[in-house]
């Protein structure tokens, strides 16, 4: 494996997948919000929604990078699915911890610190993913790539049916979900 090359790679997606979050922010409301599209670009305001923002950017970057590098890097298959596994689940863990950290610890609500929680987000979970990647035995593939499944599941479902709770609350509009 080619450990810096990787490694290199991991850092910059970083950035990549913080721009192309911060596009989807915007992809709903560009499409006449197309409802096929609001079930992976987020629908409202919402800490929910707004998690969307790292989940797809994060499946699509890792499973890319595994098909475009895997023979080249000599990619550890069960590893690498790992690392993305946990890369998102710690990017969606980390957006609403962070966002009702500074909400309710410090009352603060400011689009600023929404986007560095976003770039934190990105940060951990890539930077966690990778050194699970590089420092755990991995799971099976197969069920790291079920979960993933099951995380946009949840997603879809969620959107189009969400839990009445303050996580899934558009803020400006008080409702929930896509409908």
């Amino acid at each position: 494996m080619s450990y810096r090359s990787v490694k290199n790679s991991i850092i910059k997606s970083i950035f990549i997948l913080f721009i192309a979050g911060s596009i989807l922010h915007f992809i709903y409301d560009l499409s006449g919000q197309n409802i096929i599209v609001g079930l992976f670009a987020p629908v409202n305001e919402s800490v929910w929604e707004h998690n969307k923002l790292a989940v797809l950017p994060i499946i699509l970057w890792w499973t890319i990078y595994y098909v475009r590098n895997k023979r080249k890097n000599r990619i550890n298959k069960r590893k690498w699915f790992t690392g993305a596994l946990v890369s998102v689940l710690v990017s969606i863990g980390t957006i609403p911890v962070l966002h009702y950290f500074f909400k309710g610890a410090f009352g603060v609500k400011s689009l600023v610190v929404d986007i560095i929680i976003f770039l934190l987000a990105l940060l951990f979970g890539q930077l966690l993913g990778f050194y699970l990647y590089n420092h755990s035995r991995g799971l099976n593939p197969y069920i790291s790539i079920g979960l993933i499944i099951l995380i946009i599941l949840i997603f879809i479902i969620f959107t189009l049916y969400p839990p009445h709770l303050p996580l899934f609350r558009d803020g400006p509009t008080g409702k929930y979900g896509i409908f």
